[in-house]
């Protein structure tokens, strides 16, 4: 039997699997500021509740397995997420030390679907991801 988080009237089992880019999506994910987003992010879902099952930041978009609490919407926590995430971003990733009006980070949708049965298909998907875009470049080079 799976486990089942409890809140006091409800008993669930509620993951996602949500993609989200930076502006442009731009190639800027890497090494430092690489691991910085993921630190952000990390303690963005401890505040909320949110738990991250799997995450993978590719240079141009990050892939997250997330449990959310059925007492949030899936929209308010990714906004929750990319609207929080953007100013720390901004001022330690990437050095900027003021004037954050009109700065954007993230692009303004987001993919999601919903982890049903195939949990661990999933969750291998987004370990995998690196691996199998290095994969199709090379298929497509031929």
């Amino acid at each position: 039997m799976k486990e089942w988080q409890s809140l006091a009237h409800v008993r669930w089992e509620c993951k996602y699997h949500i993609v989200f880019v930076p502006k442009y999506r731009k190639k800027v994910l890497y090494g430092r500021t690489r691991r910085q987003v993921g630190q952000i992010l990390r303690q963005l879902c401890r505040q909320k509740g949110v738990e991250i099952l799997e995450g993978h930041a590719m240079p141009d978009h990050i892939h997250l397995v997330l449990r959310i609490p059925p007492k949030f919407s899936v929209a308010l926590v990714v906004g929750y997420l990319k609207g929080k995430s953007a100013i720390p971003i901004h001022r330690e990733a990437l050095g900027v030390k003021k004037g954050f009006t009109g700065k954007h980070f993230w692009s303004r949708g987001y993919c999601v679907s919903t982890v049903g049965l195939d949990e661990a298909t999933v969750r291998a998907y987004v370990r995998n991801q690196e691996a199998l875009d290095k994969q199709e470049s090379l298929d497509f080079d031929d």
